[in-house]
């Protein structure tokens, strides 16, 4: 499972003219689920994720989690982060978890979220046709495999 993290000061997801989830100050979270992913993954993710200690505090060192500094978390299913770019020009998804599988996973991927993380817990559209619109602090990006 491949998350890539965003600390931002603002998100959003639209489908068509609609809103799906959007944030304030938080955590962006694009998942991508990989053949071989389980919920236990999902799960080792999200508890990683909450407890990464990537906000700054009053000495300006990344030394406080989502929880202590405060936010939201917006997670956006995402399978494009499971490709092969090692060879030739075209990615390949030979390793993406199938679209049944992978939403099965994602929905208990967010329900995990909302039962361990106390602030609000946004999604996107799972299969959607989404457009994302962010403001990255920092800015501030990791990428956590699992």
């Amino acid at each position: 499972m491949k998350s890539l993290i965003q600390r931002v000061s603002s998100a959003s997801v639209t489908v068509g003219a609609e809103t799906a989830g959007q944030i304030g100050e938080g955590l962006l979270v694009f998942l991508g689920y990989e053949k071989g992913d389980s919920l236990e993954t999902a799960r080792k993710s999200i508890d990683k994720i909450i407890r990464m200690r990537i906000f700054e505090d009053n000495a300006g060192k990344l030394n406080l989690d989502i929880t202590q500094h405060g936010g939201s978390l917006l997670l956006v299913s995402q399978f494009t982060l499971a490709a092969d770019l090692s060879r030739g020009h075209r990615p390949g998804f030979d390793n993406a978890m199938r679209p049944d599988e992978a939403k099965v996973l994602y929905d208990r991927t967010v329900a995990y979220a909302r039962e361990q993380f106390s602030g609000s817990v946004e999604t996107g559209r799972f299969g959607a046709d989404m457009r994302v619109s962010l403001v990255n602090e920092g800015p501030c990006t990791f990428m956590l495999s699992l």
